[in-house]
């Protein structure tokens, strides 16, 4: 491995290379086999989460082995046949329990809401470190979302990189993107987050967006060193396309629905509980003749990103109905055309018109399967597509906005989208995810800052800029009120009653928060 990274400094000489081969030099010299709690503590994992020793099924995911995993189980079968054994005291005796996050402290006055994002980023830095217990070890400082979040996460990170190029972070910009790279280059694929639980999983493929980003202060040739990066990405996302075929229409993540025309769904390769929602997940899959299936789907869901939304449901209300690896996105497919698009702008800045034409025409080809299969002119809408039901789902989802935000969707459709969103989605508070009131996080009354960005740039990218500066101003306004009441840059927020918080899903709504902060950033500082 070392000799092949010696080579590829010697073809590629430059400052970014370097950085990759000590990153990649790190892996060698400093991680082990990684620790996967639901495996290797088999029935004591299984213990804890099902008797609730933590509120938070996260909690004891995320904790560390104080001793060797044999040595504990072999304590663990003796100490809880003893009279008074207490199993929250014999994990905390043998764990390393996570960090809990400090709560603000309750103020009268709060700094203003810039000075505190300003801060926010130092509390949520971590530095480089080597692999423990659970966690992934990163050679280059990133940034976390915050609250129960205490690692990176994939989309999030491009969010919350949008607010600091605001500050002036260029040098954490890089070493997200670097340490993104790092683990396309070990793992094949970016994980959910640097977990070991997450290694079975992506989410949505926001990585050469984050290049492009860069690109625009380091200029073009970012796109050709990331380019290797690029590749190794999108055919995780392609695997098993080359084995399709009119008996086996599905294998991971692709999907054939012609000849020519293969989109993606999301996946995950396991089809067991969540560790970090283990107890959970078990209690969602009870009854159902295929547990297997329904953990798989709501893993498909959580690489989604919208864990858990009516999107993702049968019925459009309950999660026991969920059915994610039925249906192709409109949102994973939209970025997945700009992945396409950013590799073939890498190979024509290396003057390679044969493998630039070859990605030119996949995107195209992508393009032209959205428009066929996600658009629904009755509606006036993108939606997803059920290829078992051979019919657009019938969840109307912000996720309409991308064929927008990348310039896929025709005028006449973007108006119909505008038009849509202003009558439907609009909110005091900003814009509402979907219009159906579950009790799922990813759901109405909760808005989302990613969302809310998405959105707007979409509309201004059709000259909807009128529309587009009502949900900046709307949302810009939520998120300051929040915070004068509160002291707290929130993960998710009410948009139809602005005033109340947002709620709903697995866990309390948490305090950070990494892309809220950069989204407002961002906003901010358009005119």
């Amino acid at each position: 491995m070392l000799k092949r990274n010696f080579t590829f400094m010697k073809r590629i000489e430059n400052r970014l290379a370097i950085r990759l081969f000590f990153a990649l030099l790190f892996f060698v010299s400093t991680v082990e086999a990684q620790y996967k709690p639901d495996i290797e503590l088999k029935e004591l994992f299984k213990d804890v989460q099902l008797g609730r020793v933590f509120n938070d099924s996260k909690t004891f995911a995320d904790c560390t082995p104080r001793f060797a995993v044999d040595s504990i189980l072999s304590s663990y079968h003796l100490e809880k046949l003893k009279s008074g054994f207490d199993l929250k005291t014999f994990v905390e005796a043998n764990f390393i329990l996570p960090v809990k996050p400090q709560p603000s402290i309750d103020k009268k006055e709060f700094p203003t809401i810039d000075d505190h994002i300003n801060d926010l980023w130092k509390q949520l830095e971590r530095p480089a470190s080597n692999s423990k217990g659970s966690l992934i070890g990163l050679p280059y400082s990133y940034i976390v979302p915050g609250g129960r979040f205490g690692e990176v996460y994939y989309w999030d990170s491009y969010f919350t990189i949008l607010g600091l190029k605001q500050a002036g972070r260029n040098d954490l910009i890089k070493n997200m993107i670097d340490n993104f790279t790092y683990l396309i280059h070990q793992y094949g694929f970016i994980p959910n987050g640097n977990r070991s639980y997450y290694l079975s999983r992506s989410q949505p493929p926001y990585f050469s967006m984050m290049v492009e980003l860069l690109a625009e202060s380091e200029g073009d040739t970012i796109y050709t060193h990331y380019l290797p990066a690029l590749l190794v990405e999108y055919n995780f996302w392609m695997k098993g396309s080359d084995r399709l075929n009119s008996q086996k229409n599905a294998i991971d993540r692709v999907v054939r629905l012609s000849d020519t025309e293969i989109l993606n769904r999301y996946w995950d390769n396991s089809a067991t509980p969540r560790p970090e929602s283990y107890k959970e997940d078990v209690e969602t899959a009870t009854g159902k003749k295929n547990p297997e299936l329904v953990f798989r789907n709501i893993r498909a869901a959580c690489e989604s990103g919208w864990d858990f939304s009516a999107r993702w449901f049968k019925d459009g209300l309950t999660l026991e109905s969920i059915h994610t690896t039925d249906i192709i996105p409109v949102d994973l497919n939209c970025l997945l055309y700009m992945l396409e698009k950013n590799i073939a702008k890498a190979y024509n800045l290396m003057n390679n018109a044969n493998e630039s034409g070859v990605y030119n025409q996949r995107a195209a080809r992508r393009k032209a399967a959205i428009l066929k299969y996600c658009w629904n002119e009755k509606m006036g809408f993108f939606l997803d597509y059920d290829f078992l039901e051979r019919k657009n789902t019938a969840i109307e989802s912000l996720a309409t906005v991308y064929p927008l935000y990348f310039k896929i969707a025709t005028t006449e459709q973007a108006e119909k989208v505008a038009q849509k969103i202003a009558q439907h989605f609009l909110f005091p508070g900003g814009l509402i995810t979907t219009l159906k009131l579950t009790t799922q996080q990813w759901d109405a009354p909760n808005g989302w800052a990613p969302l809310q960005w998405m959105t707007y740039k979409a509309l201004r990218n059709y000259s909807f800029d009128s529309s587009a500066d009502t949900i900046r101003k709307r949302w810009m306004h939520t998120v300051e009120t929040q915070y004068k009441s509160s002291g707290k840059l929130l993960e998710k927020y009410n948009v139809l009653y602005p005033e109340i918080p947002g709620g709903g899903g697995e866990y309390p709504s948490q305090d950070g928060f990494g892309w809220t902060n950069g989204v407002y950033l961002q906003m901010k500082s358009e005119k």
